[in-house]
């Protein structure tokens, strides 16, 4: 198979994923021997500046709409995914605390989760189970998903804000920051309710 028809396999590949394609998944339908890297990079330089690229999304690449056409490609009354406060606060200790306890996501948050908060989250595909805790009653411990990232825009859980963007974009106040795993940024901020939160942004944007 020559370099064109290598590169056109992939890009069909990718054009008809409904998910990121992993680097695994793709090498599986090249030819044996042939290099994967140097061909995704080629497809990326080509589709640069154009109104699709290729971007990665966790551990697999896919094609996205360019991020400066996102504000043209809007419609005027998009669908979007409300999420309550409490929703929003567990998807954030989540994603920066990973792997984190239904217990841990309370003491953070200090007042108990409802029963449905986690159950949204699951059904919306942003986290997921993963194994259990080597502690008594060995409580189901949560990480997030590849459609996380996607989702956000982020590449790697290491794209999270750290603790001075989310200060300088008013999602933090001045008070110390509680503890927080290697480098992400976490701050503990009690609530007594879970009324509604502005909504994210809109599902697939």
């Amino acid at each position: 198979m020559s370099e064109a028809e290598a590169l056109r396999l992939i890009e069909a590949l990718l054009f008809a994923a409904a998910e990121p394609l992993s680097d695994a998944a793709l090498s599986e339908r090249l030819p044996e021997g042939c290099d994967l890297a140097p061909l995704i990079a080629r497809l990326q330089a080509d589709y640069a500046g154009r109104g699709i690229v290729l971007v990665r999304r966790g551990e697999g690449w896919a094609f996205r709409t360019a991020p400066d056409l996102a504000g043209r490609l809007r419609i005027e009354m998009p669908a979007q995914r409300r999420l309550s406060r409490a929703a929003v606060e567990t998807l954030s200790i989540i994603a920066y605390h990973q792997p984190a306890t239904r217990a841990e996501v309370e003491q953070i948050r200090g007042v108990a989760l409802s029963k449905g908060t986690l159950d949204v989250l699951f059904e919306a595909g942003w986290v997921r189970p993963k194994g259990r805790r080597r502690t008594p009653g060995r409580p189901v411990t949560w990480v997030t998903t590849p459609a996380f990232l996607d989702h956000f825009g982020l590449e790697s859980l290491d794209d999270l804000p750290g603790i001075e963007d989310l200060k300088a974009a008013g999602l933090l106040d001045s008070r110390p920051q509680a503890g927080s795993y290697s480098n992400r940024a976490t701050e503990e901020t009690p609530y007594d309710t879970d009324e509604p939160a502005e909504p994210l942004l809109p599902v697939g944007e």
